[in-house]
């Protein structure tokens, strides 16, 4: 065939057209690698029986899980309703595998961007001498044993009132009082009359003049009124300390009868500070113990005292108890009723070498404080649940009796953060409880929340069944128990709520629901056959 045939033929240009683009192209492009020989393919890997063998990520890719945000304990493998709450079900997240396969699978893995974000803030955890601080707040008041009261020690009449307003300063021996007294002047005539007779009645002489004694009337008073033979009805009532006058009992021109109060004479050169301590800092003061305060109406001034006496009785309605501390006044700067506060560093009696931590680091569920831990083998930031148990409160911080041990790294910034978001991935958390892990002291991997069987897979869900008696819970955790892949189920008699844990890839919740059915009493999902509901005690007859 010449080449005027070839050309001719329309199917062999064709053909020398393909061929010739085909060469070109492998010329061009060159010849693909090995690894994109399968590209675009979905070939799957034959065993050695000849089955197929699914690709690594089909091999290990989860199932999706959707939960309640507010209860992070539901979980459910499809998109629906929280039973508790009626909430959509949001999507659970699954954490990052880019930290490979050297962290705990409990952990919770934020990346740098997402700790700083957040404002994740960590702190070692130290051994130390516990300190506990307590705030103590009181007032001024006066010296109880310098407080005097100044008496009438005969009746009569206030002639002249020379000390008649609160808060006046006295002296020793001052006149503050005049009395007009019929009595006093008796008892002067009784003495002259006795003076005559002193030769013969010695002893009445000396009767008339000791009854004026005991009314306070001085030894020269009396000899004065022997030598003068002078009688007044007037006696003069004179300060037996010195001090400010705190209380003003009489008005001049009243009556007053033998022994009463006058005024109340307080000495302020030292005075008392009356602290209110709560019951629970009681332990941590001492008797003897100095302690330094300030007032609101000096500041920048600190005053200090010691605890001189400590109420052994609460007060019922505050319950605190009064703690007195006694101090030097000089100058008076210090006036009663005024405003004081004092901080008190005290020993918590714990030992000298223990552990503390803040009080931001602390979560509480009820009985139980937890931790977030982080870390220790992990470039990415990994954070884990622990429990602890705590001793007493340092003001703001906490002794730890167990669950951490020195040198360990504690979330003490953002711990609520931390917390939310390991609910929404499926991690032990304050609010899920059952998968909460024991308290450790170590940094090891802890296996307490993995249910039975090894699978972390397991769902939790809870499904409403009718019942009214104990026979009754017997016979709805027996039915859901006996579905295979359930691995605990417990009935509450009072929200008919059945709680449940089960593997999904070997049943669901209407297989559950349906087995429960089966056993005589309904569900939310299903309603028991009327010959089986008919069948049963009639301690358990629930329907209406």
């Amino acid at each position: 065939m010449n080449v005027k045939t070839i050309v001719k033929n329309a199917y062999l240009r064709t053909g020398i057209a393909l061929v010739t683009g085909l060469v070109l192209g492998r010329l061009i492009f060159g010849t693909p690698d090995a690894g994109d020989s399968h590209a675009g393919h979905n070939h799957e890997t034959a065993d050695a029986a000849g089955g197929a063998l699914p690709l690594p990520d089909e091999a290990t890719q989860q199932p999706q899980l959707w939960t309640c945000s507010m209860h992070p304990q539901i979980r459910q493998d499809k998109p629906g309703k929280c039973p508790l709450c009626a909430m959509d079900l949001v999507p659970l997240k699954k954490a990052s595998s880019a930290a490979g396969d050297a962290f705990d699978p409990d952990a919770l893995l934020l990346s740098d961007e997402a700790a700083a974000l957040a404002g994740i803030q960590t702190t070692l955890v130290r051994k130390g001498r516990p300190v506990k601080e307590i705030q103590l707040y009181g007032t001024i008041q006066p010296n109880e044993r310098l407080v005097h009261s100044q008496v009438s020690h005969v009746s009569g009449r206030i002639e002249r009132l020379l000390v008649d307003f609160t808060g006046e300063s006295v002296r020793s021996g001052q006149v503050i009082a005049s009395i007009y007294s019929p009595d006093l002047q008796n008892a002067q005539q009784e003495l002259l009359e006795a003076a005559k007779l002193k030769d013969t009645q010695p002893v009445l002489l000396e009767a008339a003049r000791e009854k004026l004694r005991r009314w306070k009337l001085s030894d020269g008073q009396v000899s004065l009124i022997e030598q003068s033979g002078n009688v007044s009805p007037l006696m003069d009532i004179t300060a037996n300390t010195h001090g400010i006058v705190i209380a003003k009992n009489v008005s001049q021109g009243d009556y007053v009868s033998q022994g009463s109060v006058l005024f109340s004479v307080a000495d302020l050169s030292s005075v008392w500070v009356m602290f209110e301590a709560y019951e629970a800092d009681l332990p941590y003061l001492k008797t003897g113990e100095s302690i330094t305060y300030t007032v609101q109406a000096l500041p920048g001034k600190t005053f200090s005292g010691k605890i001189t006496f400590i109420d052994p009785v609460l007060n019922r309605a505050s319950r605190t108890a009064r703690v007195r501390v006694e101090t030097a006044n000089a100058g008076n700067r210090l006036k009663p009723e005024m405003y004081a506060g004092a901080t008190v560093h005290a020993s918590a009696g714990q030992g000298e070498n223990v552990i503390t931590i803040p009080g931001t680091a602390v979560l509480w569920t009820g009985k139980r404080s937890i931790v977030y831990v982080k870390q220790a083998d992990s470039d990415t930031p990994a954070f884990r649940l622990r429990e602890i148990e705590l001793g007493p409160a340092l003001g703001n911080s906490y002794v730890v009796l167990s669950g951490l041990e020195e040198g360990e790294e504690i979330v003490t910034g953002g711990a609520f953060t931390v917390d939310a978001s390991a609910q929404l991935e499926g991690k032990p958390s304050m609010m899920n409880s059952d998968a909460a892990p024991a308290a450790a002291g170590h940094g090891g991997s802890d296996t307490s929340s993995v249910p039975p069987d090894g699978n972390r897979q397991h769902l939790s869900a809870q499904i409403k069944v009718q019942g009214l008696c104990e026979m009754c819970k017997e016979r709805i955790e027996q039915a859901a128990m006996s579905v295979n892949g359930v691995s605990s189920a417990s009935w509450d008699p009072d929200t008919l709520r059945l709680r449940l844990d089960y593997d999904p890839s070997k049943t669901n919740e209407d297989e559950i629901s349906k087995a429960i059915a089966k056993a005589g009493h309904d569900t939310d999902r299903h309603k028991a056959p009327h010959s089986t509901y008919g069948a049963l005690p009639e301690c358990c007859k629930y329907r209406q």
